[in-house]
């Protein structure tokens, strides 16, 4: 496809994530490595982080935070998953995180069906995770849900139909959601790449050409700013 970004502008989908909160109530946040205030705090656990990312909210009189895509951040340093001795360090977030310290409910963006899903228990992974499949213009894409709660795989099947504003689960809490303060990791992924239930999030300096193509900005469809 020629223009990505005008095909997935013209979509309308549904709000991801609580949907009664208007987008008037979102803030942004930056989680960056040149964001030299979070030096200045004590970012440690995932309750540091909700601590921090509660006071950001109640400073700005927002309910949701949004941010991160293609942001480099320290903060996956403590897990193997991203730093390890034989790949690269992978250090750049390349879906668009919506923190919320609740567990909402997770909506669908659009219509589909369900492609896969999994339980990714690793420290700083996904957790439960879902992925819905979506063709539009027969063009197909996908859509990743992760940081969810157990109980949003109960019932699943893969090719379930899903609408466009179906609640298919909840935000999931640490330390179930890979430990991290809790917020809904949204992700478009053009080729899955045979993978299921589970695909990269983040990502290293070496391959960010190859995943800014297939996961082109989450923003093009929520349309948050």
């Amino acid at each position: 496809m020629e223009n990505i970004k005008a095909f997935f502008n013209q979509l309308n989908c549904a709000k991801v994530i609580s949907n009664e909160i208007d987008y008037s109530k979102y803030v942004a946040l930056d989680l960056s490595s040149n964001n030299s205030e979070l030096g200045k705090h004590k970012l440690e656990t995932a309750q540091d982080y909700e601590k921090f990312i509660q006071n950001h909210l109640d400073t700005n009189n927002a309910q949701i935070a949004y941010g991160g895509y293609k942001e480099t951040r320290n903060l996956y340093k403590r897990s193997t998953v991203f730093k390890n001795e034989v790949s690269d360090e992978r250090n750049i977030h390349i879906g668009l995180d919506l923190w919320i310290n609740e567990s909402a409910p997770i909506y669908a963006a659009l219509d589909g069906k369900i492609h896969s899903f999994q339980n990714n228990t690793a420290l700083g992974d996904y957790g439960p995770v879902i992925i819905l499949e979506h063709t539009f213009e027969n063009f197909t894409f996908h859509t990743l849900y992760g940081h969810l709660s157990e109980e949003s795989l109960f019932e699943k099947e893969i090719g379930q139909i899903v609408k466009k504003g179906e609640q298919i689960g909840n935000l999931g809490l640490p330390p179930i959601n890979g430990d991290y303060a809790p917020h809904l990791h949204f992700q478009i992924i053009i080729d899955m790449e045979d993978k299921k239930g589970d695909y990269a999030g983040v990502c290293s300096m070496n391959t960010l050409d190859f995943y800014s193509k297939n996961c082109p900005d989450p923003n093009w469809l929520l349309k948050i700013y």
